[in-house]
């Protein structure tokens, strides 16, 4: 089972990953943070470290690249997938997304009915690059 975070600031992209969540047998768990504020210290402080970290890009105060660095600064988050999940998908975008670090990227509006099966194919190590 998968344990996953999710960082999105819009009420609706949040709204459709948790009911993706609910079609998808494979995600266990899915912590939402509503916005990038004071993400290091939340996602230090959760109880239970996260399989996979879904990011969006263009959020305030931090991007889903300034995430990404607090990320990876962490050891103990050096194994942890995270891909973005962005309306940004343009290929200089995706160019940009994978140059970063990224392992994978998902473009909105999502599939609700490919989400489970994106998930599981990214926790078995493949990069997947969903965009559209």
């Amino acid at each position: 089972m998968t344990h996953v975070l999710y960082v999105e600031d819009d009420p609706l992209s949040r709204e459709v990953v948790r009911m993706a969540q609910r079609m998808s047998p494979e995600i266990c768990s899915l912590t939402v943070f509503e916005n990038s504020r004071d993400f290091e210290e939340k996602l230090l402080g959760l109880p239970q470290q996260p399989d996979l970290i879904l990011l969006d890009i263009h959020m305030k105060p931090y991007t889903g690249f300034d995430m990404l660095k607090m990320i990876r600064s962490h050891a103990e988050y050096d194994r942890t997938y995270v891909v973005a999940l962005t309306a940004s998908v343009m290929n200089e975008e995706v160019r940009m997304l994978q140059d970063a670090g990224f392992q994978g990227g998902i473009s909105k509006p999502l599939h609700l009915e490919l989400f489970g099966e994106l998930i599981q194919r990214i926790m078995t190590g493949e990069r997947v690059w969903h965009v559209w």
